[in-house]
C-alpha cells in the first residue's frame, strides 16, 4: 500500500499532455471553423460511446517526429503500468454485482461496468402511478433491480396515459395581497408587441412511471423541486412548438412519435405561432413594464434581477429541439416571472478580421447571419482581440500551462468574456453562466429559484467541507446528516476548515469585502453565519481542491509570483453557475489590476475561497445509468486514497455513466430516448407504441448532449 502511495505521488505529475501541445483537447471547444448556416437546422454531431476508432482519428492528428514517438512510447509505458495496478487493485476491492451476465465474452474496462443497468427510466406514461405508491428500481447493487416492464405485460396495459395531465405553476401568487404589499404589483407580459399572445403553460403528469429510478446524488426534495410528477415530451416542449406543424406556427419534430393523449394536452395548452415572435423585445418591454419591482422604492422590497448568459460562437448549428429549450428557458425565467430574468447570447466573433467594434452594419449582420431571427435582439458578441485590449498584457507566466493556449483564448479564459458582460451590463444582481450543450426537462423558473433558495438557507460553518463532497442521500441520510458527518470527520482528521479568508503569501490581492470576516470563531458558531445570507458562487458539481488531485489544470493559474507557492483554489468542472455581482466585479479586478487568471473551471471559485465569499455546491439530482453499490461509489466520489483514484482527474471515467459531467455518455442518450428518439437501437415510436408509451421524467440537467437527432426507427 506505501509503495502504491508513493507511485501515485511521483505519478500524479507525469503530464502526457505535453506531448499534444495545441492539440489536446480536455473539452470540446467552440472552434468549429466551419461556416454553416444556422437557418438549415442541423442538428449537432452525435456523440457516442466511446469508440477506438474515434481515438484513433485523434491521435493521427497529431505530427509525430521519432522524438516524439520516443516520447509518447515511455510515457505510455509508464501510464499503462500505473493503470494496471490501480485497475488491480480497484477489482479486488470492487463489490461483486448480484446478476454478472454469464455470456460476456470480455473483462468490463472499469469495475463499475460490473453492475447491472438500471431499466426503469424508460417506463412509459401508460405506467404512471402516484407518488406516494413510487417504488424505485435501484436496488443499490444488493439485489437484482426491478424496473422493466416486459413486453407481455406491456399488451396488458392501458392505452391511454394512467393518469391525465395537469398545468404547472411553480410561480408565487403574485395578484395575492401578501405578494403585492410585499414586493407590489405585477404585471402581466406578453409574447407581441399588441399584448394579445400569453405565454403559455407547461404540463405535467401527476405521478411518476412505475419504479422511476431514483438519482444517486442530490434529491428534488431538499432543494424544494416538486418530485411527485413527471414531464413527458409534450407537456414540457409542446408549448413552445413541439408536435405540431409549421402551419400553426410549430416546428414539426414529434409528429410522427408516440403521441397516445396529446390531444388532452393540446387541448389545455393550446399552441402558438412563434414565426414572428421577438424574444428580445418582448423580455425589454416586460422589463419595463415591472420596472418599479427592482428598484428601492416604497415599502416594497426589492427583487433581484438576474442575467441568464448562454456563451455561443459563430458557425453554431441550431437544431429544432434545441430552439423549444431556448423558448422554455426565456418564456419561464423572463416573461412568466414579470421580468425577473433576461436571457441574453454572448457570441464569440471567431473571425478577428471583422470590424464589428466599427461598423453597426457589420455587427448586425454577424449576428443576423449566425442566429435565428427570434434571437437578434439579446444577442451581444465578443472577440478575442477585444479582450485582448480589454485585459492587455503582459501577464506573467503559469506555475503550469498543459494546453499551451494563450492566456487571451475562450480555452483558459472564458470567463474573461463572462466578466466584460459583466461590466457593460452591471444592472444585475446575479449572472447566470450556462452552455449551449445543457438541456433541462424540468420548469426552469422552479429549478433557478429552488437552487438560490437553498443557497441562502445554508450556513457558512463547514461551507467549503461539504461542498467538495457529493451527498449520496441514500447512504449519507438527511442532507443535516451529511452536514453533521463531515463536521464530524473534519475535526476527527484534524483538518483545519475554511473560515473566511484564508491567509496566503501574495504580491498583490484585491481587497475582501469587509462582511467576510468571521463574527466569531469557528467552534463558537452554531451554524449560524451566513444563514440568509445569498450566495455568491453556486455551482452545480463539487467544488473540490485541486491541489489534492492530479487534474490536469490544477497549476494553470496565472499571473502570481513562481517564488511563492501556488495560491489556495478551488475547482468545480463544468463552468456552469450562478455568480453574483460582487463576485463577478471581484474576478474583473484581479484580472485588470493584479492580472490573475486560472483556468474557467478552477477561476471563479478560486476568487470566492480568497475573498471569503459564500460558495455552495447545490446537490441537484443526478442519475446513473447503472446500479452501484453505495460504498463503493462513496469511496470512488469522495474518499479517493490516492490522488489518482479522484474523479477529477484520471479517475473521470466513473462519470460516463452519469447524467452530468463534461464526458458523460448517457446524459445525451438518455435525453434524445426522451425525445421519442432511438438510441443504441433501442427506443423510438415503434417501441414506445407496442410498449408502454413515452417516456416520463422527473426533471433533471444533462450534459452534455451534443446531438439531438437519434437514428431511424
Amino acid at each position: 500500500m506505501q509503495q502504491q502511495q508513493q507511485g501515485g505521488a511521483r505519478l500524479r505529475h507525469l503530464n502526457p499532455l505535453r506531448l499534444f501541445h495545441g492539440n489536446f483537447s480536455y473539452q470540446e471547444l467552440p472552434s468549429d471553423s466551419r461556416n454553416t448556416s444556422p437557418f438549415t437546422l442541423q442538428p449537432l454531431k452525435r456523440v457516442r460511446w466511446p469508440s477506438p476508432k474515434r481515438a484513433g482519428e485523434a491521435m493521427r492528428s497529431v505530427r509525430w517526429s521519432p522524438l516524439r514517438i520516443l516520447l509518447w512510447a515511455l510515457t505510455s509505458l509508464l501510464v499503462l503500468l500505473m493503470l494496471i495496478a490501480t485497475r488491480h487493485h480497484r477489482f479486488r476491492e470492487s463489490p461483486s454485482p448480484s446478476n454478472p451476465d454469464p455470456a460476456q465474452e470480455k473483462p468490463p474496462g472499469y469495475p463499475w461496468e460490473e453492475y447491472p443497468q438500471l431499466k426503469a427510466f424508460y417506463n412509459g406514461i401508460r405506467t404512471l402511478t402516484p407518488a406516494k405508491e413510487w417504488v424505485p428500481e435501484n436496488r443499490y447493487n444488493k439485489s437484482a433491480p426491478e424496473g422493466a416492464v416486459d413486453s407481455n405485460e406491456a399488451r396488458g396495459l392501458a392505452k391511454q396515459p394512467a393518469l391525465d395531465p395537469i398545468k404547472l405553476t411553480p410561480y408565487p401568487d403574485y395578484n395575492s395581497y401578501e405578494y403585492t404589499q410585499k414586493h407590489g404589483k405585477v404585471e402581466t407580459c406578453y409574447m407581441d408587441e399588441e399584448d394579445k399572445v400569453e405565454v403559455p403553460d407547461v404540463y405535467v403528469y401527476p405521478g411518476l412511471p412505475r419504479n422511476m429510478t431514483a438519482p444517486f446524488f442530490g434529491t428534488h426534495k431538499e432543494l424544494g423541486i416538486r418530485d411527485d410528477v413527471c414531464y413527458d415530451r409534450f407537456g414540457r416542449l409542446g408549448p413552445y412548438g413541439y408536435g405540431y406543424n409549421a402551419t400553426a406556427g410549430g416546428l414539426g419534430p414529434g409528429l410522427d412519435s408516440e403521441n397516445v393523449g396529446t390531444d388532452k394536452l393540446f387541448e389545455k395548452m393550446g399552441t402558438v405561432d412563434y414565426s414572428n415572435v421577438n424574444w428580445g423585445k418582448a423580455m425589454k418591454k416586460c422589463h419595463s413594464k415591472n420596472k418599479a419591482r427592482f428598484e428601492n422604492k416604497d415599502a416594497h422590497r426589492k427583487i433581484a434581477r438576474h442575467a441568464y448568459i448562454l456563451r455561443i460562437w459563430t458557425g453554431y448549428n441550431f437544431n429544432y429541439n434545441q430552439l423549444y429549450s431556448l423558448r422554455a428557458m426565456i418564456a419561464e425565467l423572463s416573461l412568466k416571472s414579470g421580468g425577473e430574468y433576461d436571457v441574453w447570447f454572448l457570441l464569440h466573433v471567431k473571425d478577428e478580421t471583422l470590424p464589428i467594434w466599427a461598423d453597426k452594419g457589420v455587427y448586425q449582420k454577424v449576428i443576423e447571419q449566425n442566429m435565428p431571427k427570434e434571437f437578434w435582439n439579446m444577442t451581444v458578441l465578443w472577440s478575442e482581440s477585444q479582450l485582448l485590449n480589454y485585459y492587455p498584457p503582459p501577464f506573467a507566466e503559469p506555475f503550469e500551462n498543459p494546453s499551451q493556449q494563450s492566456v487571451h483564448g475562450v480555452y483558459r479564459s472564458a470567463h474573461f468574456a463572462l466578466q466584460w458582460f459583466g461590466q457593460q451590463y452591471p444592472d444585475y444582481d446575479f449572472y447566470w453562466n450556462w452552455e449551449m450543450d445543457l438541456r433541462y426537462n424540468g420548469h426552469y423558473y422552479e429549478f433557478n429559484t429552488a437552487l438560490g433558495d437553498w443557497a441562502r438557507k445554508q450556513p457558512r460553518k463547514g461551507m467549503w467541507e461539504r461542498a467538495e463532497r457529493f451527498w449520496i442521500p441514500e447512504l449519507h441520510g438527511s442532507y443535516q446528516n451529511f452536514t453533521d458527518m463531515v463536521e464530524r470527520e473534519t475535526r476527527e482528521n484534524g483538518k483545519t476548515p475554511v473560515w473566511g479568508p484564508p491567509a496566503f503569501q501574495n504580491d498583490g490581492l484585491s481587497t475582501s469585502p469587509a462582511d467576510t470576516t468571521p463574527p466569531m470563531p469557528y467552534d463558537k458558531d452554531d451554524f449560524k453565519w451566513g444563514v440568509g445570507e445569498e450566495a455568491d458562487l453556486i455551482t452545480f458539481n463539487p467544488l473540490f481542491d485541486p491541489s489534492r488531485t492530479n487534474w490536469v489544470f490544477r497549476l494553470d493559474a496565472t499571473g502570481y509570483s513562481l517564488k511563492m507557492p501556488p495560491p489556495p483554489r478551488r475547482c468545480a468542472i463544468i463552468t456552469v453557475s450562478r455568480l453574483s455581482k460582487r463576485l463577478m466585479d471581484i474576478m474583473h479586478e484581479e484580472t485588470w489590476k493584479y492580472r490573475h487568471t486560472m483556468f474557467p473551471e478552477m477561476w471563479p471559485a478560486s476568487c470566492a475561497l480568497q475573498h471569503g465569499l459564500k460558495a455552495v455546491y447545490a446537490p441537484q439530482p443526478v442519475y446513473f445509468d447503472r446500479d452501484w453499490d453505495l460504498e463503493y461509489m462513496d469511496r470512488m466520489f469522495n474518499r479517493p486514497r490516492i490522488d489518482v483514484d479522484s474523479p477529477f482527474g484520471w479517475g473521470e471515467h466513473n462519470f460516463i455513466g452519469s447524467s452530468f459531467y463534461y464526458n458523460s455518455q448517457f446524459s445525451g442518450a438518455l435525453w434524445r430516448r426522451w425525445l421519442g428518439l432511438r438510441e443504441n437501437k433501442e427506443g423510438g415510436t415503434r417501441e414506445e407504441e407496442i410498449g408502454t408509451g413515452r417516456m416520463c421524467l422527473l426533471p433533471s440537467l444533462s450534459h452534455p448532449v451534443k446531438g439531438e437527432l437519434g437514428e431511424n426507427n
